[in-house]
């Protein structure tokens, strides 16, 4: 497949990437001012905080005051993450976010130890129980994801055919539960992807499961983030993850140089470019990564954000 999709769905998850590894000393009422300027810019999907254990995640200690303190726009969904039935209880508490059942596997056995100190088997086994406890609460389950879907710094490659493998199972788990999937990420999470790899994951996926729509969650430490994200466009991926100014990165990941995910400002620049509907006013964007700039205080890797848009410079030579 090389046609482009006619547009593409962003799902911004700079707030939660970004704060999660810059540590636990940025204030709260920063966090929201970021928050309340993303959902200025036509963003439709912002994931603005993690529920996890505070000691192994400062930066998210304040989850619940960001929550209570951002302003919500009508045409913008907030949502969180969470890696277990307390931190889901923790979102539901809140009651202000968007709440969508979620299904996780992991391509590498080594990374789900580190991460959730489960054993595969483990983890097969929580899904069904996550399941229920959506249930209980009224949220239906419509996503799967697959954590490392092409390498792990733990574990090395991960064949593909595991992943088509994974992706199997989450529809099966699903489907057993009398669920449908709508949707399942691929993730990666450490950045071992090339546009190769891509193309071949991706599109064995599809020749498996060709009615699924897929997402991508991409991490651009090796700097192949928006090359990665190109492959995804070219084999018709329509939704991907983002973070405003590159913010981000893995806390899990072992590596001292990990990045987060493709930045927001320089994908949109590329799709738009490329006639690729993002629905997102870039020279917004480009505001709010100034402002993220701001707020870490140090230099993010976003490239946009310094060099302006292409549609700015045409309007100075032509005006």
């Amino acid at each position: 497949m090389t046609q482009l999709p006619d547009r593409v769905f962003i799902k911004e998850e700079g707030p939660r990437e970004g704060f999660q590894i810059e540590g636990g000393d940025i204030a709260t009422a920063r966090k929201i001012e970021l928050i309340d300027a993303l959902s200025q810019t036509g963003l439709r999907h912002i994931q603005i905080v993690s529920f996890v254990n505070p000691s192994l995640v400062p930066g998210m200690a304040d989850a619940e005051q960001v929550v209570a303190g951002f302003t919500p726009q009508p045409d913008v969904a907030y949502a969180g993450l969470w890696l277990n039935a307390k931190g889901l209880e923790r979102a539901i508490a809140t009651g202000r976010l968007v709440l969508d059942g979620k299904l996780t596997l992991y391509a590498s056995d080594a990374f789900l130890k580190r991460n959730q100190n489960r054993t595969p088997d483990q983890q097969l086994a929580a899904q069904p129980e996550l399941i229920r406890m959506y249930r209980d609460h009224g949220i239906p389950v419509r996503t799967g994801f697959v954590t490392a879907a092409f390498g792990c710094n733990f574990a090395g490659d991960v064949a593909p055919e595991r992943v088509v493998e994974l992706v199997g199972q989450l529809l099966a788990i699903a489907a057993a539960e009398g669920e449908a999937l709508e949707i399942v990420g691929l993730g990666d999470t450490m950045a071992w992807a090339t546009p190769e790899r891509i193309r071949r994951v991706v599109g064995m996926v599809r020749d498996a499961y060709p009615q699924l729509e897929l997402s991508l969650h991409l991490h651009d430490t090796r700097g192949l983030g928006l090359a990665n994200a190109y492959a995804g466009l070219q084999m018709g991926v329509r939704h991907f993850d983002a973070a405003v100014a590159g913010l981000g990165g893995c806390p899990f990941a072992a590596h001292k140089g990990a990045a987060g995910n493709i930045c927001t400002e320089d994908f949109v620049l590329m799709c738009e470019e490329m006639g690729v509907a993002t629905g997102v006013d870039l020279e917004k964007l480009i505001e709010c990564a100034l402002l993220a700039e701001d707020i870490v205080g140090h230099p993010l890797p976003g490239k946009v954000k310094q060099g302006g848009t292409l549609a700015r410079l045409r309007s100075r030579i032509a005006g």
